[in-house]
């Protein structure tokens, strides 16, 4: 009877040490949500070495002194430099202003005071001296093109009762039946997709300079030229881009308003997919608008392509059928970023599990770094020398520090997640093709998430679709060096006298690396 007691008390007192071990994890767990959360509303937003651990980081001027102040700090001894003289740096002011029009406007002495003061003669000039020079800004102007069609006849025809005729054949306009032309269309998509001006700022914009334009005409000037000119040019580029050796894909929510069946607070989704990060001829952003996160959307954007799909670990990118998935090492850089422990000086956070793996982590990044220019063969040979033992040495640590580590803290789950996608996150080491991370691709979603912050949301699945075009038009242009504004006024004007329905291979000569392009819309 003694022995089941204490057999019993054991259990019990076993019970209560487990029960106390729970709450400790979970308090631990529930203090780091809140650290993470006044993290992400005041903390700084950067996941930068520097700024993390505190090596030359830049200062808030606010607090400097209170964070900065050290009382053993050694009082420095001074010494005053020589005095240099900084040299004027004029050239540089007149070669930046050497590209636009100049005009020149001399200050003169007006005639009754051309008169010498002293004795009455008139004053003959010297010559002028420059003084200074300014840059005037002219707003926006509006000028009215009236297009007429020349009629040309035979007289010596219709001298004989026949009639010889002859029109030229007249351009088409972008948009039927409007007002809008070529350069009035790539404003408006400029403006909202580049500028992130919504439509309704716009508007005003129009009717600051005399036209008033609605925001329904301004609509109807982004969704149907999108439709019938830019998306032809984008599904062509999807086609090109399927044939490259990497292709990087990422998404981010988006709301839209009137989708079928849906309700308006329901997350919709833009995808974005952008050519590998070493690629040199193609430049390609592509995004496209669903209705949700589903892994099939990008399964079937995919089709057909054989290549290195480079994503987060996001695992609906699983569905994709590829010869290797390789994954983002920032973003599991990301989590250790967020499990550093809050209240530790910077010197101390070196010291940490989180701080250790970002310096692991960040060694790799920098080898890597040097090896950007190789080719892809001779990058892949310099990974498997420089990298592959430290990359091993990392997995091998990550496992020793995992038993030590509770699961559901932030730490835990920055260590499981390089563990649990060891197999992804080691790819780049065996295709030199390859990148470390899925940045380009996080670069090319950027513009939308600002834009997004302005107009908020899309109105209807026709607008973000439209949008999606849009985008992709005007990124995959600042990517190849074009001035996006130029670009698509050369689209407007080219592609309605383009019979590219029935010969979709004209379309590569108006795609943004064609040479004529490159010549004409820089």
């Amino acid at each position: 009877m003694t022995d089941l007691r204490e057999q019993e008390m054991q259990n019990r007192i076993d019970a209560l040490a487990n029960e106390k071990r729970n709450l400790k994890e979970e308090n631990q767990y529930l203090k780091e949500q809140i650290a993470q959360l006044k993290k992400m509303a005041f903390g700084s937003k950067t996941e930068k070495t520097k700024r993390v651990l505190g090596d030359n980081e830049e200062i808030n001027l606010f607090n400097e002194a209170e964070v900065e102040a050290k009382a053993s700090a050694p009082e420095p001894t001074i010494e005053v430099p020589a005095h240099q003289r900084r040299k004027k740096q004029s050239g540089r002011t007149e070669e930046i202003l050497n590209s636009f029009p100049h005009e020149e406007q001399v200050i003169t002495l007006p005639e009754d005071q051309r008169v010498c003061k002293r004795c009455g003669a008139p004053l003959t000039s010297m010559g002028k001296e420059k003084i200074r020079t300014e840059v005037q800004f002219i707003p926006a102007t509006i000028k009215v093109i009236d297009f007429y069609r020349e009629t040309f006849q035979c007289l010596e025809c219709r001298k004989q009762d026949h009639f010889s005729i002859e029109k030229p054949v007249m351009p088409q306009p972008v948009l039927a039946k409007s007002i809008a032309s070529p350069s009035s269309v790539a404003h408006v998509i400029c403006q909202k997709y580049l500028l992130s001006l919504p439509l309704y700022r716009q508007e005003q914009e129009w009717k600051g300079i005399g036209l008033m334009l609605s925001r329904a005409t301004l609509s109807n000037w982004v969704i149907r030229p999108t439709e019938d000119w830019l998306m032809p040019v984008v599904e062509r580029m999807h086609m090109h881009l399927l044939q490259l050796p990497v292709i990087h894909a990422d998404e981010t929510p988006v709301q839209v308003l009137n989708e079928k069946n849906r309700k308006n607070t329901t997350k919709s989704f833009m995808w974005v997919y952008t050519n590998g990060e070493y690629e040199v001829n193609w430049q390609i952003r592509i995004y496209e608008y669903h209705s949700g996160r589903s892994g099939n959307f990008a399964a079937d954007f995919l089709e057909g392509f054989h290549g290195i799909l480079q994503t987060d670990g996001y695992s609906g990118y699983e569905k994709i059928s590829c010869e290797a998935h390789a994954l983002c090492w920032v973003h599991a850089r990301r989590y250790f970023v967020e499990a550093i422990p809050t209240g530790l000086e910077k010197e101390e956070i070196a010291e940490t599990t989180s701080g250790q793996a970002l310096n692991r982590i960040n060694e790799l990044f920098a080898l890597d770094k040097e090896l950007a220019e190789l080719p892809v063969a001779e990058r892949q040979q310099e990974r498997l020398r420089l990298e592959k033992d430290k990359l091993e040495a990392l997995f091998m640590w990550l496992k020793t520090v995992q038993p030590e580590t509770a699961p559901k803290s932030a730490l835990g789950k920055a260590v499981n997640y390089v563990l649990n996608h060891q197999e992804g996150l080691s790819v780049y080491l065996l295709h030199g093709a390859a990148a470390m991370s899925n940045n380009i691709c996080e670069r090319a979603i950027r513009n939308f998430t600002i834009g997004r912050k302005n107009w908020l949301f899309s109105g209807s699945p026709k607008g973000a679709a439209a949008s999606a075009a849009a985008y992709s038009m005007i990124e995959t242009s600042k990517a190849n060096g074009l001035d996006p504004f130029k670009y698509l006024t050369y689209l407007f004007t080219k592609l309605p006298n383009m019979d590219f329905k029935i010969h979709p291979e004209l379309l590569d000569s108006v795609l943004p690396w064609a040479d004529e392009i490159q010549q004409n819309c820089k």
